[in-house]
């Protein structure tokens, strides 16, 4: 059975504290917003079969790029990213589900594939995505929230895997998935994330 993707696209984007103007889904790398690289590589994934946007009252411009692209979306209480991500699969009584955040401009096709098969071998309900904090370090990005796993600082890259028909209980027994890899590392929470992805930008591959 195919994986729906839903993208997390109705934040406010209250870290973004830049000189630029626009909602951060827009904001571009390589002259393309932040979110296309995102559809991108959901459209190249093999495992995905259908690709659903969040977005919000503080994403318009977002939904209205969505609608001439005739990309599904639909509106979320913009609350946050789990409150959101709740919303949408309760409302589309969706099964098994991949969210990633808009803001991941270097991800691949082959890398959620990765992820999805990573999932469906491991027996659990959840899977959430993270990375090394050295990696965010080394890199010089941002990081808010840090926890301790395995003897191990790790940030959650923005990428979650979840049986969706299981969304109402209180609790979902959960993998952890390290990725030590700079693709994943680099999501976009403020503006000087987005600048060192600019600068990142002619190295990708």
């Amino acid at each position: 059975m195919g994986i729906t993707a839903v993208v997390m696209a109705g934040g406010k984007g209250t870290r973004m504290k830049s000189g630029e103007n626009g909602e951060k889904p827009l904001l571009k790398i390589g002259n393309k917003p932040l979110i296309k690289w995102v559809l991108g590589a959901l459209k190249n994934a093999k495992k995905i079969e259908e690709i659903i946007v969040a977005v919000s009252k503080h994403t318009p411009r977002t939904a209205a790029l969505l609608r001439q692209c005739c990309i599904k979306n639909l509106n979320t209480p913009g609350k946050g990213f789990v409150e959101d991500m709740q919303y949408i699969i309760r409302t589309l009584k969706l099964g098994t589900v991949l969210t990633i955040s808009a803001d991941l401009p270097f991800i691949t096709g082959e890398l959620i594939d990765e992820i999805i098969n990573y999932y469906q071998h491991c027996g659990k309900l959840a899977l959430t995505i993270t990375v090394p904090l050295e990696i965010r370090k080394r890199l010089n990005l941002s990081y808010e929230y840090v926890f301790e796993s395995a003897n191990r600082s790790l940030v959650p890259a923005g990428i979650n895997v979840i049986n969706g028909k299981r969304i109402y209980e209180t609790e979902l027994e959960e993998e952890i998935l390290v990725i030590d890899n700079e693709k994943i590392a680099v999501n976009i929470n403020t503006f000087q994330d987005l600048r060192i992805a600019r600068l990142l930008f002619p190295l990708k591959p």
